[in-house]
């Protein structure tokens, strides 16, 4: 049975996916609304809305913002779907859903930021760093902004030495433990920014 990440993870990739189809559906590409992944996506915000108690907060806050990015985009394609039927289909989704992503991104970072410092701890599991470009980038930003906010030097960091750190760290780490995953986390702790590789199996 997939864990609350793996089924997290999967959510965000339908999201993703259901762009690119639509965006297809619009172009004329499909004949019809990709109506399975959104069945899926629904079922697990459902099922993940009535057991929300069994998230960490991190999980919740992931949940949350996934939910309010699906929820935006089935607004913008209920719109299109409506002017496509009505013969007006106007072809600046894509503009939409880039603002929504900037939107998105920019508030995700403000909260990486306040979840650190708050004394939580900021975590991320990985498995493949070599195709999990997003979670290396937002755990970087996360580690940047915690040192920052704790007056450590972030000089010597550079996106490029964090991706091969990660990259070798994970699987070193799933050789020698025969785990499947790492969890990073990013906690302050006396002042200090700590970042922890934890193994998962």
């Amino acid at each position: 049975m997939p864990t609350i990440d793996e089924e997290l993870s999967q959510m965000e990739k339908d999201i993703r996916q259901l762009k690119i189809e639509y965006d297809q559906y619009f172009g004329g590409g499909r004949k019809r609304p990709p109506a399975e992944i959104e069945w899926r996506i629904d079922l697990l915000i459902k099922r993940y809305g009535e057991r929300g108690g069994d998230m960490k907060h991190g999980q919740r806050f992931r949940f949350s913002n996934l939910t309010q990015t699906y929820a935006k985009y089935k607004e913008i394609f209920r719109k299109k779907v409506q002017q496509k039927e009505e013969g007006k289909i106007q072809r600046h989704f894509g503009a939409a859903a880039k603002a929504i992503e900037a939107e998105r991104a920019e508030k995700q970072k403000q909260e990486e930021a306040s979840a650190v410092t708050a004394g939580g701890a900021f975590r991320i599991t990985c498995s493949e760093p070599e195709n999990e470009a997003d979670k290396i980038d937002k755990l970087y930003r996360a580690f940047l902004q915690a040192k920052e906010k704790a007056g450590e030097s972030t000089g010597k960091l550079t996106p490029e030495g964090f991706n091969e750190f990660v990259r070798k760290k994970t699987k070193d780490l799933r050789t020698q433990k025969q785990c499947r995953e790492v969890e990073y986390v990013i906690e302050i702790a006396n002042g200090q920014v700590k970042l922890k590789a934890l193994v998962k199996n």
